[in-house]
């Protein structure tokens, strides 16, 4: 076992693109070494003030789910989502919170608050996907390619602050991810030409469907991970473009197909039984009937859109995604992107360039032309764009060199030139992701302005609930007993609330008009970047024409919610407010 797991963590090593003209070929300690320190500096950046932010609305209910788990057993709680992430998050918070009983005491610097315990699956998970996306990349495109990929991953801002939260896209991914390793691996060993003895090594014989069996599981372990079905045609599609080329040795048949699918299902049931669970069904219908959309529109750039699923392209624009890319990855990775892309469609690159064009297909029809989007959903294929950018700086790299080399006579410039423009684009996003800390999703290149526009893109996803701790703080130190406050986590307002020693105060949804009318002198007003709805917008909107905000809350710098203290005036213009909306328009 030990001697295949080498095998497997070097696969993909090509000299002819490893080492060129001259440069010598890097040892497999060297790339494990590698792989390991981009393994640690990448978890350092993702758990270093991992409890900066407070939690959002939706890791809070992934954190009731874990209490409800622990008192209740397996339940349906959060069931709209697969087990997996929350039996993690579950084991996580529960070994740290007897490591806070009995080695931390509350004010001790070894002491972890509830926001690092349950996000810290997370960040693990995130940072071996170094690993992952190596061993991918290097069946697709060689070593090289690989290794700067996996490096743009461990530092890239977002790859980062995705990771950072308590969110089930990082799991997915990495099952993802695992899955086909093994289904490339498994494609490698059934075009070994060996004869009957095919995929033989050293005298012994390696066997395709070991990893056919192994691919099947990691896919059961992503459907427990997010139900995101539509991944799993990715590797589908690259396997059936194989089949009508007769010489392809690489076929399972029915009987194999049919094992895959009984292995993943079995697979899915053990790591989330809870979908067996009758009121786990009723919770995903009512999850799919959205029903459990607590908003009615989504700011983008400014503006305000529809956020349902089903309202296509009437819903938040089809180039969210695009404008995204632009502006919140570093401008080297974009640049290299760009320069990357068209390189898939030429045949030199090789058949690699099939499975990221599937894969970046996939991605595009299940997120890019449905309503509603969350920023969050591009990590299932940012692995795919740093891809792309590693081989378009490979290639970059040795256009440049080889003008270099008809310009000075010289070929030594291919051998330098590369190393050092990929050393560039990685240090570029360290330097990113170091200027970004610990607020890495707030990251806004200059294309798209700097810090001076950072959360005025994506203010839903960019800001993430992530101030509202430290607003509950303030409100508390203020508050008169009984106080109430409007906001649109009423929920979220009251954990934090609780924590704090104020479970007197009481929280009303800013949305609701009828307990908008109660409010007297002495409450707040909650106005938190990401939560502007068309539902509040005239309300908020008028706020802040009329009556200065008590205080504002800032994450990085960065306006991040305004609190304003109920008085007169306040109350006139909320009461204005609701009169005109109730008014009929003519």
């Amino acid at each position: 076992m030990a001697a295949e797991a080498e095998a497997i963590v070097t696969a993909g090593l090509r000299p002819d693109l490893f080492a060129e003209r001259g440069v010598l070929l890097a040892s497999r300690t060297l790339v494990i070494a590698t792989l390991t320190l981009l393994v640690l500096t990448g978890l350092g950046f993702r758990i270093s003030g991992l409890s900066a932010e407070g939690l959002s609305e939706d890791e809070l209910n992934k954190l009731n789910a874990v209490a409800d788990y622990r008192q209740n057993g397996l339940t349906a709680a959060n069931g709209e989502h697969p087990m997996l992430m929350k039996a993690l998050q579950t084991a996580s918070v529960f070994v740290f919170e007897k490591w806070n009983n009995n080695v931390a005491g509350p004010d001790s610097s070894l002491h972890l608050p509830v926001e690092t315990t349950l996000r810290l699956p997370s960040t693990i998970f995130g940072a071996l996907t170094v690993v992952l996306i190596y061993l991918l990349a290097a069946e697709l495109f060689g070593a090289e390619v690989a290794l700067l990929a996996a490096a743009l991953w461990a530092f890239d801002p977002q790859a980062i602050g995705f990771n950072r939260i308590a969110k089930e896209d990082t799991f997915l991914l990495f099952f993802f991810l695992l899955a086909n390793i093994f289904w490339l691996r498994g494609q490698r060993v059934a075009e070994s030409e060996s004869g009957l003895q095919r995929g033989s090594r050293g005298g012994i014989v390696v066997r395709p469907e070991r990893y056919y069996w192994a691919t099947a599981a990691c896919f059961g372990a992503m459907m427990a991970s997010k139900y995101l079905p539509q991944l799993i045609t990715v590797s589908i599609c690259y396997y059936w473009m194989f089949q009508a080329i007769p010489e392809t040795r690489w076929r399972l048949g029915k009987k194999k197909f049919l094992i895959v699918i009984l292995i993943m299902c079995s697979v899915f049931l053990l790591l989330s039984p809870t979908a067996l669970l009758p009121a786990t069904w009723r919770e995903m219908g009512i999850f799919a009937g959205q029903k459990r959309i607590g908003h009615d529109g989504y700011e983008f750039m400014g503006s305000l859109y529809s956020h349902r699923m089903t309202d296509w392209l009437a819903g938040t624009p089809w180039y969210l995604y695009v404008v995204f890319l632009a502006v919140k990855l570093p401008v080297l990775t974009v640049v290299a992107f760009v320069a990357g892309l068209p390189l898939l469609f030429r045949r030199k690159l090789g058949d690699g360039r099939y499975f990221v064009l599937f894969w970046l297909f996939v991605w595009i029809m299940s997120f890019v032309f449905v309503g509603g989007k969350f920023t969050r959903y591009f990590t299932s294929v940012l692995p795919a764009v740093l891809i792309t950018a590693a081989v378009g700086v490979q290639f970059v790299a040795r256009w440049i060199a080889q003008q270099l080399a008809l310009l000075l006579s010289s070929e030594r410039a291919l051998v330098y030139l590369r190393p050092a423009l990929a050393l560039s684009i990685v240090l570029f996003s360290i330097a990113a992701s170091a200027g970004g800390a610990p607020y890495f999703r707030l990251y806004t290149n200059v294309l798209g302005g700097g810090i001076a526009k950072a959360g005025s893109f994506f203010p839903h996803d960019e800001f993430y609930d992530a101030s509202m701790r430290d607003v509950m703080s303030e409100i508390a130190s203020r508050a008169k007993p009984g106080a109430s406050a409007a906001t649109e986590t009423p929920g979220l307002a009251a954990y934090y609330a609780e924590r704090v020693g104020r479970s007197d105060l009481v929280f009303i949804s800013l949305s609701d008009p009828a307990a908008l009318k109660q409010l007297g002198d002495g409450d707040f007003l909650i106005d938190a970047r990401g939560r502007r709805y068309f539902s509040n917008d005239a309300l908020l909107s008028a706020l802040k024409q009329t009556v200065a905000p008590a205080f504002q809350i800032a994450l990085g710098g960065v306006p991040a919610a305004d609190v304003y203290l109920v008085d007169h005036a306040a109350v006139a213009v909320i009461a204005k407010t609701l009169n005109a909306q109730r008014s009929p328009k003519r």
